[in-house]
């Protein structure tokens, strides 16, 4: 059973530095792409970052590219997600997800990809 749980939301000033943590169950991290997602008020959920299964390969957002960073340690089936110069815009729930696929030839990086998904956490960006 393929779980994950986002952590680490808060509240931050503009250009500010926030940490993200998604827990997976026991060997996930390192069988599926792991991708963060973004929901802000009114809009579709969309993709912020990824991070391959063999952790050689991330794909960032042009949004934060330069500003965050999606990295990941197998042994605490741990990744994270950590946000630098944050704007307001940046606010949103962030959603952690798992690729449907295991060991997956590429990254995935569409949102139809993901197959399991976190409860989310709420980030605010105040300015």
């Amino acid at each position: 059973q393929v779980t994950v749980v986002e952590s680490g939301g808060g509240l931050v000033q503009a250009g500010g530095s926030l940490r993200l943590s998604c827990a997976a169950s026991d060997g996930t991290v390192s069988s599926y792409d792991i991708g963060w997602f973004r929901q802000a008020p009114g809009k579709e959920r969309e993709f912020v970052a990824v991070i391959s299964w063999g952790g050689g390969s991330t794909v960032y957002a042009d949004s934060v590219k330069d500003r965050f960073t999606i990295s990941k340690d197998n042994g605490k089936n741990t990744v994270y997600l950590q946000m630098e110069s944050s704007k307001p815009e940046d606010t949103a729930v962030y959603y952690c997800a798992a690729d449907g696929v295991r060991w997956r030839r590429g990254v995935a990086v569409q949102k139809d990809q993901f197959k399991y998904w976190g409860q989310g956490t709420q980030v605010t960006v105040s300015s």
